[in-house]
């Protein structure tokens, strides 16, 4: 099963706060980079997901 929409911001708030902390070097920064980008896709996913659940609610309705 895959992680909740929550979790997966979550850890996009820790990837950036680790970017942003100046202590992460070049080579980390772009690996954090790589994985909050699938991070930020999988989450465009689960919200048009939503998007298209709630439309089909609303128009059965």
């Amino acid at each position: 099963m895959t992680e909740p929409y929550e979790t997966k911001i979550e850890r996009l708030k820790e990837i950036i706060s680790k970017i942003e902390d100046g202590n992460t070097s070049l080579e980390e920064s772009m690996k954090l980079y790589e994985q909050g980008a699938v991070l930020v896709r999988q989450c465009e996913t689960l919200l048009a997901e939503a998007e298209l659940k709630i439309s089909t609610l609303s128009r059965d309705a």
